[in-house]
């Protein structure tokens, strides 16, 4: 557990901005999927792009997951970690000849196909390698996640996936196929989903598919049911765990296949915050803001997706607080803020108009529900520095990434000396 007094020590040992993430709550969610789960064989594939620290990567290892990787590289961070090569899974609309190559070499589980042409690039690349690939492919049920558009990718005008007649279509040209040998079936329709419904729409309908091509005698091994379970980011009423699971047992009953699940968000995300310092406060006619050392290349989600985290506050200057004059009647514009950042972006924003106490320079700001998608979808953007990331693991600190300098900023750049 993250207490106020370990925050307060850890931004002054590490300085700010700063991610923290429990590494026992998260060890604890782990559980709890696999604990849903028991009653058939299962695989836990962590998705990477949730955050991909090695340290981070190596623990869940050791309890025994696999990863869910959408790039070459995650692929070999997953192994790095420890992963077993048997239980990654390689998916993605856009991997290159040279990907595929590697992933092959590689030798795990499957890659995930989504397209036609993915198909035929793997058999051919394949062939010249004369090696035996393991495929499954990625079926889009067009069902609604109901879920933010930009992370919605189970409908037909999403790009991920091909449609149930074109999916039946490639398991019969893969299973006649010297070089490709397709093992499992995938579907994942989205991320932050709060109802498990379209899950099961979705279930049902790639059920459907398998029992068809099982009477063609395409013998899958796998079903990969994805992720997308959301999280409490304010209020939200989540999804539970143990329902969902035998929603898919039920669904899934007749059918001897292992079940492989790609949990990332739920895994990490309210295990982790961001802590921030406060600058100083700035008043502009009716609008008040907080200005924190924390931006939107720290934790783009605010801005991209207009998301919401709660914040919390703890005052370190025990200072009077000055209010403008003007300001002292105006009870609620003096309690809401918008907490913004020092980037040159009017986007650059980690909330609007929230309750907020008067701060003070040198107060920190708790960012809250933070440990998905923060520290992997930051950036060097207005060439600031990455931040640190410490661990929690049973009361103790560790460090799991070391803050950026400017050396570290250009390391690979070459100033152009001209003639």
């Amino acid at each position: 557990m993250i207490t106020n007094d370990s925050i307060i020590k850890l931004a002054e040992k590490y300085n700010t901005p700063l991610y923290i993430y429990d590494f026992n709550g998260i060890k604890n969610r782990v559980l709890e999927f696999k604990k849903a789960f028991k009653a058939r064989k299962s695989i836990l594939c962590y998705a990477l792009k949730a955050n991909s620290n090695l340290s981070l990567l190596s623990y869940l290892a050791k309890l025994d997951c696999g990863g869910d990787c959408v790039s070459i590289n995650e692929v070999k961070r997953a192994l790095k970690a420890g992963m077993p090569k048997y239980k990654i899974i390689y998916s993605g609309v856009g991997k290159t000849d040279d990907d595929i190559k590697e992933a092959l070499e590689l030798d795990i589980l499957f890659i995930n196909v989504e397209s036609k042409m993915e198909l035929l690039r793997i058999e051919s690349i394949a062939e010249s390698m004369k090696k035996d690939a393991r495929i499954s492919i990625r079926v889009n049920p067009d069902v609604d996640a109901k879920t933010h558009p930009y992370i919605s990718t189970g409908l037909k005008e999403n790009k991920f996936g091909v449609d149930m007649d074109t999916a039946k279509a490639m398991y019969i040209y893969a299973n006649n196929s010297k070089y490709l040998n397709p093992i499992g079936i995938h579907f994942h329709i989205g991320s932050q989903i709060l109802d498990s419904t379209p899950i099961m729409q979705s279930a049902e309908k790639v059920i459907d598919l398998v029992f068809g091509l099982l009477a063609l005698k395409i013998d899958l091994k796998f079903i990969d049911i994805g992720g997308g379970i959301g999280i409490k980011y304010e209020n939200e009423q989540t999804i539970d765990l143990y329902s969902y699971a035998q929603g898919i047992l039920k669904a899934l009953n007749g059918l001897d296949l292992s079940i492989i699940v790609e949990p990332g968000r739920y895994i990490v995300g309210n295990n982790g915050i961001l802590i921030s310092k406060v600058i100083y406060e700035k008043y502009n006619k009716n609008k008040r803001f907080c200005i924190i050392d924390a931006a939107m290349n720290d934790l783009l989600r605010p801005a991209l997706y207009n998301a919401k985290h709660s914040i919390k506050h703890i005052s370190i200057n025990k200072n009077t607080i000055e209010i403008p004059q003007l300001l002292k009647d105006k009870n609620d514009f003096i309690n809401k803020a918008d907490v913004v950042g020092p980037i040159c972006e009017s986007g650059d924003y980690l909330a609007k108009d929230i309750s907020l106490p008067p701060t003070q320079s040198g107060d920190l700001i708790i960012i809250e529900s933070a440990g998905a998608y923060g520290f992997s979808m930051s950036s060097n953007y207005n060439s600031r520095t990455k931040c640190a990331e410490v661990a929690i693991i049973d009361g103790k600190e560790k460090l799991i990434r070391k803050r950026e300098n400017f050396e570290d900023l250009i390391a690979n750049e070459e100033p152009f000396l001209g003639e």
